[in-house]
C-alpha cells in the first residue's frame, strides 16, 4: 500500500490517534489516503478516499480530526472539510452549505453514538459526524448514497502501520 507512505520527512510521521473507517480489504474499490500536516510536523487529520472500481469515481470520504485541528473550525452553516474535499474531487465547484443538522443515537459495538446526520444544499451528497471517547471528530462523507446505520459497523481502527514510513 505504498500510497500511504509519506514522501518526505516534512510530513507528518503519522497519526498519534487511532483512524477509525472501513477497513481496505472491506471495500471494493481503490482507497487513498491524505494526511493533514500542521507547521510543527504533528498530524492535524487524516482523510480516506474510497473510490469506486470503474474510475466511476470517489464514493466516500471518511475524515478522523484530532482536537485542536484547524479543519474542525468551521464558520456557521459551512460544511465540513470531508464535504468540500468529495465535491472538489468531483469537480463540483458549486458552493454547498450546512442546511439542517440532526441528532440520532447509534450503537457502534457496544458503544452508544451520538451521530449528526448533516444536510446540505447539495442533495446528492449525505454526511454524518460522530465524537468519539478521545475527542477525534468522524466525519462521512458520500456521494450519491445514504449513509445507514449497517456503515457504522464497518468501521474500525485501521493499525497504525498503514501510516508509517516504510
Amino acid at each position: 500500500m505504498s500510497f500511504l507512505r509519506r514522501r518526505s520527512a516534512a510530513t507528518p510521521t503519522g497519526p498519534d490517534f487511532d483512524v477509525l473507517a472501513m477497513d481496505p480489504g472491506d471495500w471494493p474499490g481503490n482507497l487513498g489516503a491524505g494526511l493533514l500536516p500542521a507547521p510543527d510536523g504533528s498530524c492535524q487529520g487524516v482523510f480516506l478516499r474510497y473510490d469506486l472500481f470503474g474510475g466511476r469515481g470517489p464514493a466516500m470520504i471518511i475524515g478522523n480530526l484530532p482536537e485542536g485541528s484547524p479543519a474542525r473550525e468551521l464558520a456557521d452553516g459551512e460544511a465540513p472539510f470531508e464535504v468540500t474535499q468529495l465535491l472538489a474531487a468531483l469537480g463540483n465547484e458549486d458552493p454547498v452549505r450546512v442546511v439542517e443538522t440532526e441528532d440520532t443515537p447509534v450503537m457502534h459495538d457496544d458503544n452508544l453514538l451520538i451521530v449528526r446526520r448533516i444536510k446540505v444544499s447539495e442533495d446528492r451528497v449525505s454526511c454524518a459526524q460522530f465524537d468519539r471517547s478521545d475527542g477525534v471528530l468522524v466525519t462521512i462523507a458520500s456521494w450519491d448514497r445514504p449513509i445507514t446505520d449497517e456503515l457504522y459497523r464497518l468501521l474500525k481502527p485501521l493499525p497504525a502501520e498503514l501510516f508509517q514510513q516504510g
